[in-house]
């Protein structure tokens, strides 16, 4: 018997509680940091080395920081499910907690890629210098920026299409376009959002109002349970 499809959209909530920085909470990096001085394609043009190097800070903070139980957990129901993982988050902590199957929508921060995003080389936790070049052109963070295309939504898109379990982890939902991945969820496929505060969702939602890991606790043994039926 072929295993049910999980599909998990995962925000900023889901990396909280592993000491990541996150840019919407208070607190966050955009109080510290104005969107168009560090992420943008305009920001990167007039001032490379501060972008660079704001980018080179998440990556320290990311090498030091571990999978939380969240991460875990979504890893662990791989041995009941088939769970794919679309995360609007650049680090690699789904990853690192043993998910097989995760498509980052915004980017990934332990990658770089030339100017054009052609071609895309790892670097680990290796910082991007004023200098360092791929395909001839200064290197770049592998992210998409604000004003970007989001090229891996079309897969996204694809992949929603077919969940037969949908699953909204630690995101607002007003970030777009990975917001508007709802409108593809079919009608009768139960809808599940883990979120401490209140979330308006145009959708009928089975809402788990907790932190990341106690929600996925909560949510694995709800599926669990169901899947016994």
């Amino acid at each position: 018997m072929p295993k049910k499809k999980i599909v998990v959209l995962t925000g900023a909530g889901m990396s909280a509680e592993s000491g990541f920085s996150t840019f919407r909470d208070s607190n966050g990096l955009w109080e510290k940091y104005r969107v168009e001085d560090v992420c943008t394609p305009r920001a990167l043009e007039n001032n490379p080395e501060l972008v660079l190097e704001f980018y080179n800070g998440l990556r320290r903070d990311l090498q030091k920081a571990k999978p939380n139980r969240g991460h875990e957990l979504l890893a662990g129901l791989e041995k009941d499910f088939q769970v794919q993982i679309i995360t609007q988050n650049v680090d690699n902590l789904h990853e690192r907690a043993g998910s097989s199957y995760v498509l980052h929508l915004h980017g990934e921060l332990t990658k770089a890629c030339d100017m054009s995003k052609r071609k895309v080389v790892d670097i680990g936790y290796d910082p991007i210098r004023l200098g360092d070049t791929i395909n001839g052109t200064q290197a770049r963070p592998y992210i998409v920026f604000f004003e970007e295309d989001v090229p891996a939504f079309s897969e996204a898109v694809e992949i929603v299409r077919h969940a037969e379990i949908f699953v909204v982890i630690g995101t607002s939902l007003n970030v777009y376009p990975a917001a508007g991945l709802l409108n593809y969820v079919p009608m009768d496929v139960p809808i599940y959002l883990i979120d401490p505060k209140p979330v308006n969702s145009y959708r009928d939602v089975i809402f788990i109002q907790k932190v990341a890991t106690e929600g996925c606790e909560e949510l694995r043994k709800i599926i669990l349970n169901s899947q016994r039926k």
